[in-house]
């Protein structure tokens, strides 16, 4: 792999607060977080996610990120549009929805695209992520969802919302990268923790990530530690 540096692994993480118990004041630490360091996007939930884009609005370069049928995607594709079409009209940059994990698993792929395509449909052009939730799914279902959601016109597979008890690996990114090869770039999220996590996971072709305040901060004074501006 090329050398990479501090300022290109910030441009490669989401910095994100968007647990159950994120409050306002874990909002404002992303808010400042993304500031001192220049991640590339910030989440929040969606109750927050104005917040968020009220907190940067002075800096265009870090982008706002918005998360719809999220953590579980079985919200109907109506609560998922409805969703969609409220974050766009906060001002989000992207959007990153959680697939209806559900019906993939029963073989219900018409759903699953058609609800996937009503929110790239909805996004009015912005990048989709969709997020497959790989934690719950085997080789094969991680394939089709993928073949899915190239074919509803997303431009990222993302791994997961990090809810889950299992973390992404680099196998995952792996499989990932040989089934849409260049069609549409990977996000990694849930478990990425460490410096050598993350490299190991570009070196596979995953290009961000999203990564909690606390494992965020703590990979960037990693590298700054480890490399200086050079990794």
């Amino acid at each position: 792999m090329d050398s990479i540096n501090v300022t290109q692994i910030a441009q490669m993480i989401d910095i994100s607060a968007v647990r159950t118990d994120a409050d306002l004041d874990e909002i404002k630490r992303v808010i400042e977080a993304a500031r001192r360091h220049r991640f590339i996007c910030a989440f929040a939930m969606p109750c927050f996610t104005r917040v968020l884009k009220e907190g940067l609005k002075d800096e265009p370069d870090i982008l706002v990120g918005g998360v719809v049928g999220f953590p579980s995607g079985a919200d109907t594709t109506r609560i998922k549009v409805e969703t969609a079409k409220e974050l766009v009209e906060t001002g989000v940059n992207e959007l990153d929805m959680v697939i209806n994990v559900g019906a993939l698993k029963s073989g219900e792929y018409d759903y699953v695209k058609q609800d996937i395509a009503a929110v790239v449909n909805t996004a009015c052009g912005l990048p989709v992520k969709a997020i497959l939730e790989v934690a719950y799914l085997t080789d094969d279902e991680i394939r089709r969802a993928c073949g899915l959601a190239v074919e509803a016109g997303v431009s990222y597979i993302k791994t997961g919302t990090g809810w889950a008890n299992k973390p992404t690996t680099v196998d995952t990114i792996r499989l990932i990268r040989d089934t849409v090869g260049t069609s549409v770039a990977i996000k990694a999220a849930g478990g990425v923790r460490t410096l050598d996590t993350l490299l190991e996971m570009v070196e596979a072709g995953c290009s961000r990530f999203g990564i909690g305040i606390n494992s965020a901060e703590k990979i960037i004074e990693e590298a700054k530690t480890r490399g200086g501006n050079t990794i």
